[in-house]
């Protein structure tokens, strides 16, 4: 059972099984604000888990929950919340904290997909020096996620990230490469930036040879843009 309409929920129309469920709805905007938008994810999870008891229940989180800009903001203190309630009513569970998720379509306001098009329509792109992200393509979430459903890693909270960060400026560098264009940008000394640890998954990566992070991101591109 699959229960949402974006990205990641997409990621696993193919793939689908009877005793499991991928709940992949629910607020993604880390700087919403408004209520209700976190008590219908609240109550949309809280009916699944309800009505689902025997099924392996799959909660895709955020790895936001690192952030210390963050720390305190309603959206983070939402998905820890989401993920105690997950613990507490599903008999079978895994959490997963997924980084940027990209794949095809998304949110445009989704950081690859703003500057990619800011790119590509030569924009002014406001890069804060300091900021790194965590960048991993979509199917490999989706590749990850069965990898750890058929190894029986159930009951523990997981992160699915890439194996580093990126800088803005090296996600600037390789975009211009890939789009031989130059970035119209305005620097500014400030951002955040956090580790993610991945010690559960990091051998994905090594086994399917995509430990070179410039190749990484060009192999997005390459799929999606």
């Amino acid at each position: 059972m699959i229960v949402g309409n974006g990205l990641i929920a997409n990621l696993f129309k193919n793939d689908d099984r009877e005793n499991v469920v991928f709940f992949a709805s629910g607020v993604s905007n880390s700087l919403e604000t408004e209520k209700s938008a976190f008590l219908r994810e609240e109550n949309l999870l809280r009916r699944h888990l309800t009505e689902n008891p025997e099924k392996i229940f799959i909660y895709f989180s955020t790895c936001s929950i690192y952030d210390s800009s963050k720390n305190g903001s309603l959206y983070v203190n939402h998905k820890l919340k989401m993920e105690r309630l997950v613990e507490d009513l599903a008999h079978k569970y895994l959490i997963l904290r997924v980084s940027n998720a990209v794949g095809k379509g998304g949110n445009p306001n989704l950081l690859m997909n703003y500057l990619v098009n800011s790119v590509k329509e030569e924009k002014i792109i406001n890069v804060h020096t300091l900021a790194t992200r965590n960048l991993i393509d979509a199917d490999d979430i989706k590749n990850i996620t069965l990898e750890l459903i058929d190894q029986g890693r159930l009951n523990q909270i997981i992160n699915v990230a890439y194996l580093e960060n990126f800088s803005t400026s090296e996600i600037l560098e390789i975009l211009e490469k890939f789009f031989s264009k130059n970035a119209k940008t305005e620097l500014h000394k400030s951002g955040q930036t956090y580790k993610i640890s991945i010690p559960e998954v990091e051998q994905y990566f090594i086994k399917h040879q995509l430990t070179n992070k410039e190749n990484y991101l060009l192999r997005i591109l390459e799929r999606y843009y």
